[in-house]
């Protein structure tokens, strides 16, 4: 029987004592129309509590929302307090959306692996960047990867009382001592039972493995892809897929890490072996179950797999399937191209070096259209000491220094996901304005490929 769960914190403990509560959630924005705009909440309004509870977090408040009868307590900017009592649909939300998906502090990681990336930052920028993010509710929310490592009792009652399924688990090795000694803390080894924690309750997750070469390849990662596949059958699996990425190094890590890059011939080591793993998942499962990231063929030298062997793309946030995915996007955004432009346009694009050769057929079919010429720049990374690079990597300061003397047409187009999420901000902690004034061209962002082909068409309307 479903049983009810708890969300938030009470206002008045049950024993009189003052509770210790999270902060206020504050109000971001005010959808349009909503049940929020039609009471009055305004950017910088704080929600004290709903129903007599303080949530912890969106997901909390989602939870108490979702009830007919609310009550609210706010406070607005000028420190005023408000009581909203109101009656809406079951399940209707407010319409608010707010600064913070978080509101009693991110849970941050209690690992030491060698192959982190945020030790593998220089110092001095901001702040954010140094966060070691090890969160379930973000895992959740977000899909961020989580190691398990860092949670309380009260932590998993909560998942299980509030359903939070699927989450995602960087999972690096199944062997208990090799897990330990990866991410360097005896409770990595705990991960079976957890596993099994998950399968008895119906609950699930997507897992990665981070390859590092010497560590975690060959033997130990055929024995974590099977033992993660043993928990991928049945009617409700509890691990719903795993992803195979290879380590990612910079000049900036540690000495002495004993760490090794991923190169071709150990790209197309770990290629052949996950392939060969698939076709027996896939015979054993229904599913090929494991799926390497797209980094893996491009370093190997070796061409993508086809669009179909994918399946739904359960990882391609993780970089499983992103360029097939980007590929087969292009092809129905370029169904109708014009045969030619009423003007000439030359067009710059910019992309990470390590996925330059694979994005060139979209280079030479916009290239078709008389008049159009879109100029592709496959870019390293000095900042990080990356020759081959992903695009979501390049800083501001790589874009300058490779960009800078060249002719770059009409037009910059420059991926979004160089940015951080929501502010025009680069890993370097350069900004965009910065590299705008630093490059004589127009900086246009690309979000999807209707976007690429759009500003290369120049079509009215569009930026720049």
């Amino acid at each position: 029987m479903w049983k009810e769960p708890s969300a938030g914190i009470a206002l008045a403990a049950a024993d009189g004592q003052p509770p210790r509560l999270p902060q206020p959630a504050v109000v971001a924005s005010v959808e349009p129309g909503s049940i929020g705009a039609e009471l009055g909440f305004e950017p910088g309004d704080r929600l004290l509590s709903i129903n007599g509870r303080r949530p912890r977090d969106l997901i909390d408040l989602q939870f108490l929302v979702g009830e007919e009868d609310l009550a609210l307590e706010v406070e607005d900017p000028g420190g005023s307090l408000h009581t909203v009592e109101l009656e809406k649909d079951l399940d209707e939300g407010l319409g608010l959306a707010f600064t913070e998906a978080l509101f009693d502090g991110l849970r941050q990681c209690n690992n030491a692996c060698p192959f982190c990336f945020i030790d593998q930052q220089p110092p001095g920028r901001r702040r954010s960047l140094y966060l070691k993010d090890d969160d379930y509710r973000l895992s959740f929310l977000y899909g961020s990867y989580l190691t398990l490592t860092n949670l309380t009792p009260a932590d998993w009652q909560r998942i299980e009382d509030q359903r939070l399924s699927p989450l995602f688990v960087s999972v690096h090795a199944t062997d208990p001592e090799l897990r330990s000694r990866l991410l360097v803390n005896p409770r990595a080894g705990q991960l079976l039972e957890q596993l099994r924690w998950f399968d008895a309750r119906d609950l699930q997750i997507h897992a990665q493995v981070v390859v590092c070469p010497g560590l975690n390849d060959g033997a130990a990662l055929e024995r974590t892809l099977t033992d993660l596949a043993g928990f991928a059958g049945g009617p409700w699996p509890a691990v719903l897929s795993a992803a195979v990425v290879p380590v990612g190094l910079t000049r900036f890590r540690p000495d002495g890490d004993a760490l090794q890059p991923v190169d071709r011939a150990c790209a197309r080591r770990v290629v052949a072996q996950v392939e060969a793993l698939q076709e027996r998942f896939r015979t054993e499962l229904g599913s090929r179950f494991a799926w390497l990231s797209d980094e893996w063929y491009l370093v190997a030298g070796l061409p993508l797999p086809p669009r179909g062997q994918y399946e739904d793309l359960p990882q391609q946030e993780n970089g499983v399937g992103s360029i097939r995915a980007f590929l087969e996007e292009l092809h129905q955004a370029t169904t109708s191209l014009p045969e030619r432009l009423d003007r000439p346009r030359r067009c710059s694009w910019v992309v990470g070096r390590l996925v330059a050769e694979a994005l060139q057929p979209v280079v030479e079919r916009l290239n078709a259209v008389e008049g159009l010429e879109l100029v592709l720049h496959g870019l390293p990374s000095p900042y990080w000491g990356q020759e081959h690079v992903v695009t979501g990597l390049l800083t501001g300061s790589d874009l300058i220094h490779g960009l800078r003397d060249r002719d770059l047409g009409e037009v910059l187009l420059l991926p979004a996901v160089m940015l951080r999420q929501g502010e025009p901000v680069f890993l370097d902690d350069m900004t965009l304005e910065q590299l705008e004034a630093a490059l004589p061209v127009p900086i246009a962002l690309l979000r999807s490929a209707a976007d690429l082909v759009t500003l290369c068409l120049g079509n009215p309307g569009q930026d720049p």
